[in-house]
C-alpha cells in the first residue's frame, strides 16, 4: 500500500476518514489534541454563536422549532458551549445536531443529535455553522512542470511526491477561473478547491430558511499563495502532510469560490466585533471598586484580543450565506 501512488484528494479521504484514520479512530483526545482552534481558545466563541443564532431566530420570527447544526463537530464542544450561553427561552427551542465522521463521544448532552453525515436537504430551519471544517475536506494538489503546465502531484503513504498527468476537465476549469497561475514558472502549487465548493453548497442546502456560516483558513483570488498551503498538524506543531492516519492535513480555503449569491465574506475580527467579542481592557477604575471583577474582565479580554487579533485567529475568513431571504444583515451595525 504504501507504494501506491495516488492524488492529494483520495490520500486524504483515506488519512482522515478511512477505516483506522485520523478523525474516525475515535481514539484519544480528538482534534483538540493535536491543533488549537477558535472553539477551544475560550468559551467567548461560543457565547459569540449563541448571540448569532438569538439573531437568527428573530429573524425567522421565533419558530417553534430552531435547527443548530455544528458541521465537523469534533467532540461537540462547541454545541456544549452553546446550548450553555443561551437564554433558556431561545434553549428550549432549540434541536442542535452534530455532523461528525467520528462516532459520537461519551457523556454528549442527550439532547444533540449525532450523524455521519450532513441532515437531508431543505429539511431544518435555523443556523448552520462549520469552524474549520471545510479546510479538511480533501483536494487535490497541482504544480507546474518545468513547461509551465499545471499538472496532478502524486502521492504516496510516506509522504513521497511525483509529478502526475497534466490538470483537465473540471479541474482545469476551476483553476483558470478561481487560482490562475501568475507565470509560467516550475514549481508553483495550487489545491484544486471545486470539491468544497460542493461540500459547501450540499451545507447551504441543508436550510430550508436561516443562516449558513463558515469560518476557516481562507484567501481569495488575490491573495492566492504561490506555492499552495498544503500541510500537517500533529500534537500542537505543523509537521510535512504524510498521508498514513498519524497526522492532520489541512489546506486553507478559496471561500470567494464557494460563496453563493447573496454571500457576505469578512474576517473573523469583523465578526466578532459585531458579536460584541471585542477584546477592550475594562476601566482601571473597576480594579478599586471591584478588583475580582477586574480580573475577571481582564482575563475576557485576554481570551477576546487572540481570538480577534489580526495576525492570528482574527484573520480566519468568515462566509455568511442566507437562505429564504430573511436572514441578511445580521452582521451589519
Amino acid at each position: 500500500m504504501t507504494h501506491d501512488w495516488c492524488g492529494w484528494r483520495d490520500a486524504t479521504e483515506r488519512a482522515l476518514y478511512g477505516p483506522g484514520g485520523f478523525y474516525t479512530s475515535g481514539d484519544g483526545p480528538g482534534p483538540a489534541g493535536h491543533f488549537r482552534t477558535s472553539v477551544h481558545a475560550s468559551p467567548l466563541y461560543a457565547r459569540a454563536l449563541a448571540t448569532l443564532l438569538c439573531r437568527v431566530d428573530a429573524a425567522l420570527g421565533r419558530p417553534a422549532e430552531l435547527a443548530l447544526i455544528d458541521v465537523g463537530a469534533g467532540r461537540g464542544e462547541l454545541l456544549t458551549g452553546v446550548l450553555a450561553a443561551l437564554p433558556e427561552p431561545v434553549c428550549a427551542r432549540v434541536r442542535p445536531y452534530a455532523v461528525e465522521r467520528a462516532p459520537r463521544p461519551a457523556g454528549l448532552d442527550h439532547r444533540v443529535t449525532w450523524l455521519a453525515e450532513l441532515p437531508a436537504p431543505g429539511s431544518l430551519t435555523g443556523l448552520l455553522f462549520a469552524n474549520e471544517w471545510l479546510d479538511n475536506v480533501p483536494v487535490d494538489v497541482a504544480e507546474t512542470d518545468e513547461d509551465g503546465v499545471p499538472r496532478r502531484v502524486l502521492v504516496r503513504a510516506d509522504g513521497t511526491e511525483r509529478l502526475g498527468d497534466p490538470v483537465t476537465g473540471a479541474d482545469a476549469e476551476w483553476l483558470a477561473r478561481w487560482w490562475p497561475a501568475p507565470d509560467e514558472s516550475p514549481g508553483l502549487r495550487a489545491e484544486i478547491g471545486h470539491p468544497r465548493d460542493t461540500a459547501w453548497a450540499r451545507a447551504v442546502g441543508t436550510l430550508r430558511a436561516g443562516l449558513a456560516a463558515t469560518a476557516d483558513y481562507a484567501h481569495t483570488r488575490d491573495t492566492r499563495p504561490p506555492f499552495g498551503t498544503l500541510t500537517g498538524f500533529r500534537e500542537g506543531r505543523e509537521v510535512p502532510p504524510v498521508p498514513d492516519g498519524t497526522c492532520d492535513i489541512t489546506a486553507h480555503v478559496a471561500l470567494d469560490a464557494c460563496a453563493g449569491p447573496g454571500a457576505e465574506h469578512l474576517t473573523q475580527r469583523q465578526a466578532l466585533h459585531a458579536l460584541g467579542i471585542d477584546g477592550r481592557r475594562p476601566p482601571l477604575s473597576l480594579a478599586s471598586s471591584d478588583p475580582a471583577a477586574y480580573v475577571r474582565a481582564l482575563g475576557s479580554a485576554g481570551a477576546a484580543a487572540e481570538l480577534t487579533d489580526p495576525a492570528g485567529l482574527g484573520a480566519f475568513g468568515w462566509l455568511l450565506q442566507p437562505v429564504g431571504g430573511t436572514c441578511t444583515g445580521l452582521l451589519g451595525p
